[in-house]
């Protein structure tokens, strides 16, 4: 085995740890990875001596800290890379609809706004950098939802009841569907949001960005317009970061 291979089967079984969600043994690596226990053991023996990942219990693996430091660190590089992108977006976004917006990122189970462009009007929806709501409540939140994992998707509707659980995964599903999220009320009984996904080159999500504003001044016409304007924009982040398009 060369040295490309070496490195993207430990690539792999940090991706399986990843994915799990919980602590696997070296058999249970071996098979997910597809490569024989005893190369599983060395790749592993490898990445503990460099704090990548670490023993929980007996023969239980996980991710080690010095992964996390890793990703912290390169999800700030990826912020700010996405801000210099997104701020310039942000402000036509708001000047074209004259409604705040604003820019979430996922983590763990709950969504961060990262930026905003208040509105220029004077009662506008208002979202300190900072502000943390619930993957699961408003727009922004269910389009980070809605283009994550199955595993992630099955951690938020697991909190649910059955017929909750069942609702939210036919919300996700219409939301990837038509490319948008549309909530009134929802977090906030006094506000709407539409929200659409920022994408990276592989198609994966990275960002929401959405439109806020109070909901005396929407009206159920106003929502085709306020979703192009809003999928474009988002669109237009997306392309930045290499997203091919549709």
């Amino acid at each position: 085995m060369n040295g490309t291979q070496a490195l993207g089967r430990a690539l792999d079984i940090l991706f399986v740890l990843a994915e799990a969600g919980t602590t696997l043994t070296v058999s249970e690596i071996a098979e997910r990875v597809a490569i024989p226990e005893s190369s599983a053991y060395r790749f592993i023996q490898t990445l503990e001596q460099h704090g990548i990942v670490e023993r929980k219990g007996k023969g239980r693996i996980t991710l080690g800290l010095r992964i996390f430091d890793l990703a912290r660190s390169l999800s700030g590089q990826i912020d700010r890379q996405l801000l210099i992108m997104a701020r310039p977006v942000m402000e036509e976004l708001t000047r074209r609809t004259d409604e705040t917006s604003v820019l979430f990122i996922r983590s763990g189970l709950d969504a961060i706004c990262i930026e905003h462009v208040k509105s220029r009007k004077l009662i506008s929806v208002s979202l300190e950098n900072g502000r943390v709501l619930p993957l699961d409540s408003g727009a922004s939140g269910k389009v980070l939802l809605a283009y994550e994992s199955e595993v992630l998707i099955g951690q938020a509707v697991a909190q649910k009841s059955p017929d909750r659980a069942k609702a939210l995964r036919q919300e996700l599903e219409r939301i990837r569907h038509q490319g948008y999220s549309y909530t009134n009320g929802e977090f906030d009984p006094d506000a709407f949001a539409v929200g659409a996904p920022i994408l990276d080159k592989q198609q994966r999500i990275v960002a929401s960005l959405s439109v806020a504003g109070p909901n005396y001044r929407f009206h159920e016409s106003h929502l085709p317009a306020l979703a192009e304007e809003t999928r474009t924009a988002a669109a237009d982040i997306s392309r930045q970061l290499g997203w091919p398009g549709i």
